[in-house]
């Protein structure tokens, strides 16, 4: 054998070991694991008997100020207030004893101390609807002993009550409608990228964001004035779409039932911001923490059906706010 040949059958044998190499790290590189749905990974761990499906079992979690003030009193070792309002407002009144804290970090005040050990933790705020929404992302978190004070502070003391005064009022008196609106079609839900990769991790990740990015609301003359920008929900019962009515356009979504992955929940739009509305807008906060949870760009609408169409909620008997639910509790500075 000449070293000619010797010289070539080298070179032949190193080319061939390269390309072994570089085939077998192509292949290696095609063996990424599956994509994760992340959306469907937490509607099934929210629904499941682990997580209690808590926005389709009880929906919200309302104390009022009476129940507040009877419990501290009682022992208030066992129960524990939290304010949410602004430090320089909070400065100005708040229930004896209470803790003063931010919203963007009541996640982290619940991680750092031993919130399960009361019986119960109230979320106070200046009107009971920014206190719900942090109620509502808490207890889908696994905080089960938290709730929040109806009406918040304008219920506890009438330095507080303008609050909900100013918040009622007509401006869709006009708009009233008795008409069934069709929900649309099936389609799918809200597309998740948190990276996490089990139920119980996307649900945390997305709280923690929801903390930060605060309460999701508009005004009702926001909300009139582009109508058309919004995908309207009215999140009260069959009977009550009909009698007081709903908002023009609005399409009825019937609490604890409709927000089920086997129901309608995937006929919410995942391309157009949904504007929710209860009567007091207490609960609709409930159900709009759920729906940013899943994904859905959702506002809840400030003060509820007092806000749009107040006379006709008094008249008909439903949940409205009057001077009576102001208790004037003491407050301390």
């Amino acid at each position: 054998m000449t070293n000619k040949f010797k010289k070539f059958r080298s070179i032949y044998a190193t080319i061939a070991i390269i390309l072994f190499l570089v085939v077998s790290g192509c292949k290696d590189n095609t063996t990424d694991p599956p994509a994760v749905n992340e959306s469907d990974l937490l509607i099934q761990y929210l629904e499941s008997a682990g997580a209690g499906d808590y926005i389709n079992v009880t929906g919200n979690n309302l104390a009022t100020a009476t129940e507040v003030k009877q419990n501290i009193t009682a022992d208030a070792s066992k129960y524990f207030v939290m304010d949410i309002r602004d430090t320089a407002t909070f400065a100005k009144g708040h229930i004896a004893g209470a803790v003063n804290v931010q919203f963007k970090d009541i996640l982290t005040y619940f991680k750092t101390h031993e919130m399960t050990t009361y019986t119960k933790v109230y979320m106070v705020c200046f009107s009971g609807q920014s206190a719900a929404y942090a109620t509502s992302l808490l207890r889908l978190d696994g905080y089960n002993n938290v709730f929040s004070m109806k009406f918040g502070m304008a219920s506890w003391h009438s330095d507080f009550s303008a609050t909900w005064k100013n918040g009622i009022g007509n401006g869709a008196q006009s708009l009233i409608s008795q008409d069934t609106v069709a929900k649309p079609v099936l389609g799918s839900l809200p597309t998740l990228t948190t990276g996490k990769t089990t139920g119980k991790e996307i649900l945390d990740a997305r709280v923690a964001q929801l903390f930060i990015d605060g309460f999701p609301s508009v005004k009702q003359d926001v909300l009139l004035g582009n109508l058309s920008n919004y995908f309207v929900m009215a999140y009260w019962t069959a009977a009550d779409y009909k009698d007081p009515g709903h908002l023009q356009g609005a399409i009825n979504y019937v609490p604890k039932s409709d927000f089920k992955s086997t129901m309608y929940l995937k006929t919410i739009p995942t391309n157009k911001t949904v504007a929710i509305y209860c009567y007091t807008g207490h609960t609709a906060a409930y159900a709009a923490a759920f729906l940013k949870v899943m994904g859905y760009d959702v506002k809840s609408i400030s003060f509820g059906g007092n806000a749009l169409f107040y006379d006709q909620m008094v008249a008909k008997g439903k949940s409205a706010w009057k001077d009576s639910e102001c208790q004037n509790y003491e407050i301390v500075k």
